[in-house]
Parts: structure tokens; C-alpha cells; sequence
């Protein structure tokens, strides 16, 4: 079958107009396995090929980029750099959005691999063509430049070859293209300046840091909330955090939502800006931003209590996030009677919102509730249980009611909270003193789809797991959990059948 493939690509390079050959070719090719082309590879002759793309036929140009992916797979990745060099350029600047995508994917893997990269870094103009192609129309072309340039920047010798060489200037003129090229090479900016602090250090001398920034903190609300978003992600890791507190853009971010109440604007922005200190909340210490920063937690009791979907949502993540871990909610909880009434309109919400908005309070719900075994204090058992009693008049049954509604997501976000809740022993009372409970437990029939059937299970295995579920539950429900526990999430009982006389 290879020897065929190798014959019919040979027969490629004689005519001039092979395109019955490039069928026939595309067909051998997708019976050949890629060993048994990989042990062929040095006879692999590609260059009619790539000469066959500048033809403008549209089926050619199809079957050879298709062709092309299949043989040069089966090629080293330094073959590839060393002996398609001219052909890689080519690709870069044909017309066709395929072929450049076909050419971005081998580049790819030639950026994965140590010994090919460098063929890669010694050729400026193959350099500059990945630069340019951030700035084409098609997002699949400018989304793969990102990630080469982005791959490339993991050594020393590439950050040089884009910082400190002429690439820099071409990055900034692609920038002028237009607005949203601007933002995918801050987009690339960012991801580079994730990695450590010296590629960050190499990033904020280029200027582009700061260039982002500025536009974070000016005037153009849309361009505030796009920012918001990519330095959030640089707040990720810990050296970004600390350069953003550096430069004071933590507290020009708080400035800006003090602001925000007299900004007729301020919704296009705001939720970027409060997920922000939500996410700078966790990662550092939530008791010290919340109390250096006071008008976060405030904005989000604000948002909660508007009408506007979009911003209970960002509140209620942001809640969630924010109660993750114990030190935010004590956080939480210092707030009082006020964090009572948030828990009220939350458990509301989830009964009365649209089903995305519902999904999002039961997530915030599972994860203000949840205390790992090793963190259930008395004084945390009984806050979570008084948060629990504070979502609803019967908050079991409100979640029973809203797993039963005919939507699987719905159904999984109510299983959570329950199963949030399930190490707990005060939540444990509740369940078994609540009518039929610990039979919708074990009740296999309830659920139909895989999804459902596994947050089932999770529910199963948090009760079963707990070291008080046997004394509360008592042994006969005890072991009914571990029975399930043991016959796995997709078990089905089998129906016996009884013989007939006379049947057939």
C-alpha cells in the first residue's frame, strides 16, 4: 500500500495537471498507516506538491493540503524545519487560509521539539511571516501564530528573537491593524508574560505591558472590559500579582469600581473588574483583600441585589469563589445579618431565575457549603448548617424540587449541593428525617443520562464515606449505600425471565 502511495506521488510530479492522480493519491494515502509511511518518509519527494498549491484551483489546492498533512506527519519534525524551509515561507503568505493552517501546524510541531526549534529561531523572515499572520481575518490562522510565538518564548534564545531583534517592531505594527488584532497580541503578551518572571520582565520592556494597562484604566469602557479579562489571567500566577500591586493597578482597579456608581457605563466593565478581586481574593489571602479592598465585597452585595441577570450572575461566582476555602467564609460570615439576606436571595434565585442563572446559585450554593472532614470544626458545622436553613423556609426540599425538574444540568447542580453537604452530620439528620429521602438516594431509576447518573454516584460515595453516616443513617441504609457504592454509577438490575409452556 505505501509502495503504491510512493509511485502515485511520483506520477504527481511528472504531469502537469495530475488532479485524477491527486484523487487517487488522497484515497491510497487514508489506507496507509502512518508507521508504515514514517518507514518511507526519506523517499517522501513533497515539493510538487507545494508547487501544485500556487495553482489557483480550488479542488487542488484541497487535495494537496489534505495530502500534505497526511505525509508530514510521517515526517521528523527536523527534517521538516531543515528541508521545507522555502516551502514553510510560502505557506505563510499563500492565500488560502488552509494551506497557511496546514503550514502554522507544522510549525507547531517543529516548536515542540528542542532540536528542531532552533531552525526555527535562526530564520527571521519564517519569524516575521508568524508574527504577521496574528493579524489575517481567519481566527483558526491568528489562534495558531499565538501558540507558536507563544511555544517559541519558552527558552532564552526565543524570547531574544522576539523582544530583542526587529520582530518587536513588526509586533507593533501588526497591532495597528486594528482593534482586535491588538488584543490577540496582547492576548499573546500575556501567556508569555505568565510563564516566569523573566519572560515577564522581557514583556514589560518591550512597552506592550504597560500599552495594555493604560488602556485598562482609560476612558473606552468596551476596551476596559476586554482588558480586565487578560490581566486577570496574568494575576494567575504569584509574580503577576506582585507586579500588578507594584504598579498600583490593583488599587486604580479598586478606584475605578468606587467610580463606578456615577458611571452611566459602568455595566460593561464592572463584572470583569469584581471577577478580578474575586480571583485576586482566592489566590492571595480573601481577609486581607477583602479588607484592603472594602468596596469589592460591598459591589458584590450590590450586584446581588439588582435586577439585572447579568450582574446577579458575576455576584453569585463570585460568592462562590470567594467561599471556597475557609478563610473566605469566615470573610463571608463576619458580614452578618447582610450575608444572611445574600444566602435569602440566592436560594431565590435558584428556585425563580432562568436555568443558566439557577445552575450558577447551585454551584455558589455546593461550594459556600462544603467543609472538608479535616476543617469541620463546631463552630464551622454550625455556620454551614445556619447558611443552609438561611437559603429557603426547607431548603432539602427546595433542591429535591429543583432535581426534579426536566433538565439534566439542572439535576446535577441540585445532586451537588446535596452531595456539598453529605459529610456533614447535621445535613445527615436532615436527609434521614426527611420522608423518603434516603430512598431517592439509593433510587437508580431517577436518573437516566451519564452525567446525572455519575453526580448520583458522587452523592452515594460522599454519604457512604462519611465516618458518622452508619450511627445516623443506621447499618441497613449503611449498607445499602455501600451495595451501590460497590456496584458502580451505571449498574442495572437484571430482569429475570420466567419460561412459558408453549411460548416461542
Amino acid at each position: 500500500m505505501a509502495a503504491q502511495a510512493l509511485a502515485l506521488l511520483r506520477e504527481v510530479a511528472r504531469l502537469e495537471a495530475p488532479l485524477e492522480e491527486l484523487r487517487a493519491l488522497h484515497s491510497v494515502l487514508q489506507a496507509v498507516p502512518l508507521n508504515e509511511l514514517r518507514r518511507q518518509a526519506a523517499e517522501l519527494r513533497l515539493g510538487p506538491l507545494f508547487s501544485l498549491l500556487n495553482e489557483n484551483h480550488r479542488e487542488k489546492t484541497t487535495l494537496c493540503v489534505s495530502i500534505l498533512e497526511r505525509l508530514l506527519q510521517a515526517m521528523e519534525p527536523v527534517h521538516v524545519a531543515r528541508n521545507l524551509r522555502v516551502d514553510l515561507q510560502r505557506g505563510l503568505i499563500h492565500p488560502d487560509d488552509s494551506v497557511k493552517i496546514l503550514t502554522l501546524s507544522q510549525i507547531g510541531r517543529i516548536v515542540e521539539n528542542s532540536d528542531a526549534v532552533t531552525e526555527i529561531l535562526n530564520n527571521a523572515e519564517l519569524l516575521k511571516q508568524i508574527v504577521y499572520c496574528i493579524g489575517g481575518e481567519n481566527l483558526s490562522v491568528a489562534k495558531a501564530a499565538i501558540k507558536s510565538l507563544s511555544r517559541i518564548s519558552l527558552t532564552q534564545a526565543g524570547l531574544e528573537a522576539l523582544f530583542e531583534s526587529n520582530l518587536l517592531d513588526d509586533l507593533k505594527s501588526v497591532m495597528k491593524t486594528n482593534d482586535i488584532v491588538r488584543y490577540r497580541v496582547y492576548e499573546l503578551i500575556i501567556e508569555i508574560s505568565s510563564v516566569s518572571p523573566e519572560s515577564l520582565n522581557y514583556c514589560t520592556t518591550s512597552g506592550l505591558v504597560t500599552q495594555l494597562l493604560r488602556e485598562l484604566t482609560g476612558e473606552d469602557v468596551l476596551v476596559r472590559a476586554t482588558c480586565i479579562e487578560m490581566v486577570t489571567s496574568l494575576a494567575y500566577t504569584h509574580h503577576g500579582r506582585q507586579y500588578l500591586a507594584q504598579e498600583g493597578v490593583i488599587d486604580q482597579i479598586s478606584n475605578i469600581i468606587v467610580g463606578a456608581d456615577s458611571d452611566p457605563f459602568s455595566s460593561f466593565y464592572l463584572p470583569g473588574f469584581v471577577k478580578f478581586f474575586g480571583n485576586l481574593a482566592v489566590m492571595d489571602s480573601p481577609q486581607q483583600i477583602c479588607e484592603r479592598y472594602p468596596i469589592f465585597v460591598e459591589k458584590v452585595f450590590e450586584m446581588i441585589e439588582s435586577q439585572d441577570p447579568t450582574m446577579i450572575g458575576v455576584a453569585v461566582d463570585t460568592v462562590g469563589i470567594l467561599g471556597s476555602n475557609v478563610e473566605g467564609k469566615q470573610v463571608l460570615q463576619k458580614t452578618g445579618t447582610r450575608f444572611e439576606r445574600l444566602l435569602m436571595r440566592i436560594g431565590h434565585q435558584s428556585k425563580n431565575a432562568p436555568v443558566e442563572l439557577k445552575i450558577r446559585c447551585l454551584d455558589a450554593i455546593s461550594s459556600l457549603l462544603y467543609l472538608p472532614p479535616e476543617q469541620q470544626t463546631d463552630d464551622l458545622l454550625r455556620m454551614t448548617e445556619s447558611w443552609f436553613s438561611s437559603l429557603s423556609r426547607d431548603p432539602l426540599e427546595l433542591f429535591r424540587g429543583i432535581s426534579s425538574q426536566p433538565f439534566p444540568e439542572l439535576h446535577c447542580a441540585a445532586l451537588k449541593v446535596f452531595t456539598a453537604i453529605a459529610n456533614q452530620p447535621w445535613a445527615q439528620k436532615l436527609m434521614f428525617n426527611s420522608p423518603g429521602f434516603v430512598e431517592y438516594v439509593v433510587d437508580r431509576s431517577v436518573e437516566h443520562d451519564k452525567a446525572s447518573k455519575d453526580a448520583k454516584y458522587e452523592l452515594v460515595k460522599a454519604l457512604a464515606n462519611s465516618k458518622t453516616i452508619a450511627e445516623i443513617f443506621g447499618n441497613p441504609n449503611y449498607l445499602r449505600l455501600r451495595t451501590y457504592l460497590s456496584e458502580g454509577p451505571y449498574y442495572v438490575k437484571p430482569v429475570s425471565t420466567t419460561a412459558v409452556e408453549g411460548a416461542e
